[in-house]
C-alpha cells in the first residue's frame, strides 16, 4: 500500500492531499529515510511524521505499521493499523 494512502486510511493525516504535500516537502520518513508519497509500505515499517504543532524542536511522533488494509476501514479500526512508538 502507498504511504499517502496508508496515512489517510489510518487517519494519521486528515486528507490524502495533505499526506502528498508532507511527503513532497520531505517531512515524512519511513525506516529513517525520507519517503515519497508512492513509497510502498510493508508490515513493520516505522513512519516518522512532523510534530502536529509544527514545532521543529519537539520530538517527532513515530508509528509502526501493524496491518495494511485492502480497502477503507472504520474509524474504530483505523487505530489498530499502527502502533505509536516512543518519540525520538
Amino acid at each position: 500500500m502507498r504511504l499517502d494512502k496508508f496515512l489517510q486510511i489510518s487517519r494519521l493525516v486528515k486528507r490524502r492531499t495533505i499526506a502528498n504535500t508532507l511527503c513532497s516537502r520531505g517531512a515524512v520518513s519511513v525506516n529513517g529515510h525520507t519517503a515519497k508519497a508512492g513509497k510502498m509500505l510493508a508490515v513493520g515499517d516505522v513512519i516518522c511524521l512532523p510534530h502536529p504543532s509544527g514545532d521543529d524542536e519537539a520530538p517527532k511522533p513515530e508509528y509502526e505499521v501493524l496491518e495494511l488494509p485492502s480497502g477503507n476501514v472504520s474509524r474504530a479500526r483505523a487505530a489498530t493499523l499502527y502502533l505509536p512508538r516512543s518519540e525520538s
